[in-house]
C-alpha cells in the first residue's frame, strides 16, 4: 500500500480559525492497482502549536485502517507543511 496523491481537495468553510475541514479523493496504490477513495479530513491546531489530523473514509476500504490512517495522516501533514492544500 502506497499513497500516490490527494486530488479534488476542497476546503469547507468553518468559522473556527484554528480548524480546517477538507474533503477530497485519495489515490492509493494497492496490490490490484491504484484505487480512489473519498475522504474527509480535519487539521486542528492546538494551543501548544501541535497539529492534530483526523481522517474519515466516506467509501468502504478493503485494507487495514490503522496503517492506512497513519500513512495518510503523514501524507496530509507533508502537504500542509509544503503549502499543497487549498486555503
Amino acid at each position: 500500500m502506497k499513497i500516490i496523491a490527494l486530488k479534488d481537495t476542497i476546503r469547507k468553510d468553518v468559522p473556527i480559525y484554528y480548524r480546517k475541514l477538507y474533503t477530497g479523493v485519495v489515490v492509493i496504490e494497492m496490490s490490484r492497482g491504484p484505487e480512489n477513495y473519498r475522504i474527509d479530513f480535519t487539521i486542528e491546531y492546538k494551543p501548544t502549536g501541535q497539529k492534530e489530523i483526523t481522517v474519515s473514509f466516506i467509501d468502504k476500504v478493503d485494507y487495514p485502517l490503522i496503517p492506512l490512517n497513519k500513512e495518510l495522516k503523514q501524507f496530509i501533514d507533508n502537504l500542509d507543511s509544503g503549502g499543497g492544500l487549498p486555503d
